[in-house]
């Protein structure tokens, strides 16, 4: 994987190439400090990642995403968290808040090697119908979350339930409990089955956060979540989840 970095701070470029070197699979084909120096990067050679500041002298990363016909994925590396709806707006993977962590930066690049397995060369699809599936969500993901006006940028490890409210989800995280126009079943599908287990039909738990369990009708479960929710657990799940945490 052919990384770029482009921000105007020589400290900020060390750090990311110091984290990097933890990734035997990427290799940083270069640095930019400004839009007109990633442009030159860009024309020259093949890029699979770009690591971009938001701002820098001259034109935003913003700006030098809307003068490229064709941009390389873009994972955004910024100090300020206010950005965060417009980058999803211009389909970024992924948005690092600095200082970057390096969970989330090997999250981050999962993300992208991820979109690299569904974009198989044509011959190769037809050799290979069934493409790879999109790896799993991690706790130490990042998701955008928007409810009306309102914003958040939530690890997915510190979300403890996602319950069905109407056509929308419900997502409980801290004291919040915002809605998001997905289904459980999408959510699932993209979800860690390690950590998250769908208790029933109208909800899908967070283990982490399994304060108490207690027997209930008809050989079912009751647990009680961190946050004072109580979920009951269906007759074919709490068999699941009895044989999940069984030793």
């Amino acid at each position: 994987m052919k990384v770029l970095l482009v921000d105007d701070s020589r400290l900020a470029r060390a750090e990311l190439r110091r984290l990097l070197e933890a990734f035997p699979d990427v290799e940083v084909a270069g640095e930019a400090r400004n839009a007109d120096e990633a442009r030159g990067q860009l024309a020259a050679q093949r890029i699979d990642l770009l690591l971009l500041d938001i701002h820098m002298p001259g034109e935003t990363g913003f700006e030098l995403l809307a003068t490229l016909e064709a941009a390389p994925p873009v994972v955004f590396t910024t100090a300020y968290d206010a950005h965060a709806l417009r980058a999803f707006e211009v389909n970024a993977l992924d948005y690092l808040l600095k200082p970057v962590q390096e969970a989330r930066l090997a999250a981050a690049l999962d993300k992208v090697r991820a979109q690299q397995t569904t974009e198989l060369p044509k011959h190769a699809v037809e050799a290979a119908p069934i493409s790879a599936p999109v790896a799993p969500l991690t706790a130490q993901d990042q998701v955008f979350v928007k409810d009306g006006e309102r914003c958040w940028f939530v690890r997915l490890g510190e979300v403890r339930l996602f319950e069905i409210n109407g056509s929308y989800t419900q997502i409980y995280f801290d004291q919040h409990r915002p809605l998001i126009p997905r289904t459980l079943s999408q959510l699932e599908a993209r979800l860690d089955p390690k950590l998250f287990f769908r208790a029933n039909r109208q909800q899908i738990i967070n283990l982490h956060f399994v304060e108490g369990v207690e027997p209930w009708f008809s050989h079912s479960l009751r647990l009680t979540l961190r946050g004072g929710e109580v979920v009951e657990v269906s007759r074919q799940q709490s068999v699941r989840f009895r044989e999940l945490l069984s030793l």
